[in-house]
């Protein structure tokens, strides 16, 4: 199942900051509850981690008022026989 890094930016106000945090914890979905913030060093934005079928699903899962300032990223791991994985992104 591919794995994505999900990014969700906020403005960089106290008041955005609390209504982020609000939101995420009020949801009741574990992934937004245990995400990880940059806050308090001035990066304005929380990261999670979510193992989905799609992109599409991956964005289902985010608070709708943070959607379009979401950047969804998915990841995968290399093993030294798996370099000509990355020819297609590169051409």
């Amino acid at each position: 199942m591919p794995k994505y890094l999900i990014e969700v930016k906020h403005d960089a106000t106290k008041a955005a900051c609390d209504e982020a945090i609000k939101i995420f914890l009020d949801t009741g979905s574990h992934f937004l509850a245990k995400a990880d913030w940059g806050c308090m060093d001035d990066e304005h934005k929380a990261w999670f981690f979510l193992e989905i079928d799609n992109k599409d699903l991956a964005m289902s899962i985010v608070p709708p008022t943070f959607r379009n300032r979401t950047k969804i990223i998915e990841l995968l791991r290399f093993e030294k026989d798996d370099l000509e994985k990355a020819d297609p992104v590169h051409q």
